[in-house]
């Protein structure tokens, strides 16, 4: 049974690299803000760290949601509109193969697109790799509930777009709005607080916490909200959102639309 959902997601994969410019946003797009991002801004905002470095966590973190939320809430309802999901109800199927293949073709975005951030920021923009086995370790599962979150929630909001066409429209502004406000392009203690208390609701702002954790000096736990990096909080709010999405996966996602009855 298994390897039907491994031959899913294989085929999702090889869907995936053959639309240029799904792969261009996707992988590309992160890396070239940080190129961008990294020359134009060379100060140094505390404690020892440039914005750089301080930026590229944060971007880490973007791509860990494109790939999951961004990516499924969009590429979902398209698949809906088109009947491909109407029809694989018609076969034999069982229904978790499908999300089994989206969830490998997620974690096969995140890894590359990963490797290619921190591919880009070593070698151009100085970024220190973690050097102790337990930052490796809060690293892996910062990014493992991150991902996981950022994915069922993708799954979850795909049913807020009404059509396959109109789903970039909804989708786009909310995983904007939320990297404004979760400190991935400015310092998250520089925000107005109200925009910190909102951040604080939702998973990007606790996923990019922690990998501020794991790429930044301890010193620089201070110039967080709470005064350290609070990774147990980091893991209870992620953890939460896993669960919480999870439900909401299960209580609204549409396998068909409102024409097909």
């Amino acid at each position: 049974m298994t390897s039907l959902g491994y031959h899913q997601g294989v085929l999702e994969v090889k869907q995936f690299l053959r639309s240029r410019e799904q792969v261009v946003f996707t992988l590309a797009f992160p890396a070239i803000m940080i190129v961008v991002f990294g020359s134009i801004f060379t100060g140094d905002i505390g404690a020892g760290v440039g914005f750089t470095q301080y930026f590229v966590t944060g971007m880490i973190g973007t791509g860990l949601m494109t790939a999951g939320f961004q990516a499924l809430a969009i590429q979902i309802p398209a698949e809906r509109d088109r009947g491909v999901l109407k029809r694989f109800l018609g076969t034999p199927m069982p229904k978790w193969v499908y999300f089994g293949g989206k969830v490998l073709m997620v974690g096969f975005i995140a890894v590359l697109e990963t490797v290619i951030l921190l591919t880009v920021a070593t070698l151009f923009f100085g970024l220190d790799l973690p050097s102790s086995g337990a930052k490796w370790l809060t690293f892996l599962w910062v990014s493992a509930l991150g991902i996981t979150a950022c994915t069922l929630c993708g799954v979850a909001f795909s049913s807020v777009a009404r059509t396959g066409r109109s789903a970039p429209a909804v989708v786009t502004p909310v995983a904007l709005i939320l990297q404004f406000i979760s400190g991935v392009f400015f310092v998250f203690t520089s925000l107005p607080g109200w925009m910190q208390t909102v951040a604080g609701l939702f998973p990007l702002k606790w996923l990019c916490q922690g990998l501020r954790s794991v790429f930044l000096p301890e010193s620089f736990g201070a110039q967080e909200p709470g005064g350290s990096f609070d990774l147990p909080r980091v893991a209870i709010v992620l953890g939460v959102w896993c669960v919480l999405a999870l439900v909401l996966c299960l209580m609204t996602f549409k396998w068909t639309t409102k024409r097909d009855g």
